[in-house]
């Protein structure tokens, strides 16, 4: 955000919430203050309105950091955004957030009609490999993690941070801000069986069955909702002509990020090379996570069986329909799933993405919905 800021012409305030000691009202009505007073001094060096007409100024920028941290913010930010609106300050607000849910939350019951949502989620190949120049692999194995970045010399060390730093404290602190978890345990639990289990339908009664006090199918649902819009792991749907939702339908786990897969194994870089089923699995989970995190609101990421013919993901937007198999080893005499796909669909596109086909550093720099345009039926 800093970055872009520094980039723009328009004069702009940064703070941020991380200071315990700074998270109230009063901190936050001072930042827009001091926002309004940038405006204003932007309106009066470009000529500013006439004297004798409303308290306008502007345009500038205020830019709020870990938003979630000041108490109440959502009712504070909309009092203080229909003053503006009233008066005709030209305030330009981004409110940013390292805990989506309780950001969402603050929007969805304050701010409805107020607010544009841009999502930044898991870094990408293509940033990963602009920031610190990862290869491929290396990416397959760590992940989007900047902040893990540096340590991926020393695995332990990198699996620690990430396991101890990201994911316990979202389990641990940003969920239960926002949900009731009866068994956190089983959230736990449920996290690490669906990287366990990445790249693979598991229906829910084997979900049950493979749990320590599970409770029902409704809760494991539940909480795999909570875990995927925490950005941790993610339950997809089967498709089913167009109806993509079929609740009861049997989940394909995905883990949101590989290095969340493979920091759950312990293994290391040479030892998931050395097992191939395992490393079809990492593959073919960085392909999944990347299509769910750069898919817009519009396009949904689902997978498909009729029988035995299977898919492994289907991409349905406003562009058209794609079905897509990953490759990561041996070359395959046929694709049964892609060719029955397209039996059933026939206006489908399909690709194949890995060893026969579309190279995976090519597929992982193109978001989810211009592969389907890309792609010819």
């Amino acid at each position: 955000m800093r970055q872009a800021l520094a980039d723009l012409a328009i004069p702009s305030v940064y703070a941020s919430a991380d200071d315990p000691g700074l998270r109230d009202r009063a901190w936050l009505d001072a930042q827009w203050g001091a926002a309004r007073a940038v405006a204003a001094v932007a309106a009066s060096e470009t000529g500013g309105p006439a004297t004798g007409g409303p308290a306008t100024g502007g345009p500038a920028i205020l830019a709020i950091d870990e938003i979630q941290k000041v108490g109440a913010w959502a009712e504070i930010v909309k009092r203080l955004w229909d003053e503006d609106a009233a008066s005709g300050v030209d305030v330009r607000v981004v409110l940013l957030g390292s805990a989506p849910l309780l950001v969402q939350r603050g929007l969805t019951e304050s701010l409805a009609g107020r607010f544009e949502t841009i999502r930044l989620p898991h870094w990408s190949f293509a940033e990963m490999e602009s920031a610190f120049g990862w290869d491929l692999e290396t990416f397959l194995v760590h992940g989007g993690y900047p902040g893990a970045a540096t340590l991926v010399g020393d695995p332990e060390r990198w699996r620690a941070y990430l396991l101890d730093s990201l994911v316990e404290t979202t389990l641990a602190r940003d969920v239960l801000l926002l949900h009731r978890i009866d068994k956190l345990a089983l959230l736990r639990q449920l996290f690490r069986l669906g990287c366990d289990h990445s790249g693979q339908v598991v229906s829910y009664q084997k979900l049950v069955g493979q749990l320590q006090d599970a409770g029902n199918t409704t809760t494991l649902a539940h909480y795999l909702r909570i875990l995927g819009d925490s950005g941790l792991i993610t339950g997809l749907e089967k498709y089913s002509g167009g109806r993509i939702r079929q609740r009861g339908s049997s989940p394909k786990l995905l883990a949101l990020d590989p290095g969340l897969m493979t920091a759950m194994t312990g293994l290391t870089r040479i030892e998931l090379r050395a097992q191939p089923e395992a490393w079809g699995r990492v593959v073919e989970t960085a392909v999944g996570a990347h299509l769910v995190n750069s898919a817009p609101a519009d396009t949904t990421i689902s997978w498909w069986r009729d029988r035995d013919r299977e898919v492994d993901f289907v991409i349905e937007s406003p562009r058209g329909l794609l079905a897509m198999e990953v490759g990561s080893g041996r070359r395959k005499p046929s694709l049964p799933g892609l060719a029955a796909f397209n039996r059933a669909y026939p206006k489908a596109r399909v690709l194949l993405a890995g060893a026969q086909g579309m190279p995976l550093a090519g597929l992982l720099r193109v978001p989810a919905h211009e592969l389907v345009a890309a792609t010819s039926p």
